[in-house]
């Protein structure tokens, strides 16, 4: 099962238990964000395309770190003008592991409860 979606103004074709770096966003590290603009869910057999997102359709993750990527250098040179400028700038973004992707209309899967077991004597 794989889906769209779509954060920080980019799209990314993700599947559950994968890891990816998104623009920051404002959770906690080891929280969980709710991603529900879904263009396409797919689970093999079945295909929504959204127009243009999917109503109800989810996308469950958990925070795993925040940081900043690596340095850009921006130059800017205009020749015999004795014009030069540097500049440098690093994104911040949120490392996020996909949890489980909920079509429209979907619930979420409950965890087993463990069951108790009775001592005989």
């Amino acid at each position: 099962m794989y889906a769209v979606i779509k954060t920080g103004g980019k799209q990314y074709r993700v599947v559950p238990g994968e890891r990816l770096k998104v623009e920051k966003l404002e959770v906690e590290v080891g929280g969980t964000v709710t991603l529900d603009q879904i263009l396409v869910v797919s689970d093999g057999d079945n295909t929504t395309i959204g127009a243009p997102i999917i109503n109800g359709a989810t996308v469950k993750a958990t925070v795993l770190s925040h940081g900043r990527g690596d340095k850009v250098m921006i130059f800017k040179f205009r020749r015999r003008k004795h014009y030069r400028k540097t500049q440098g700038h690093r994104q911040s973004f949120t490392e996020i592991q996909i949890g489980e992707i909920l079509a429209a209309g979907q619930t979420a899967a409950k965890p087993a409860k463990a069951k108790a077991t009775k001592a005989v004597a």
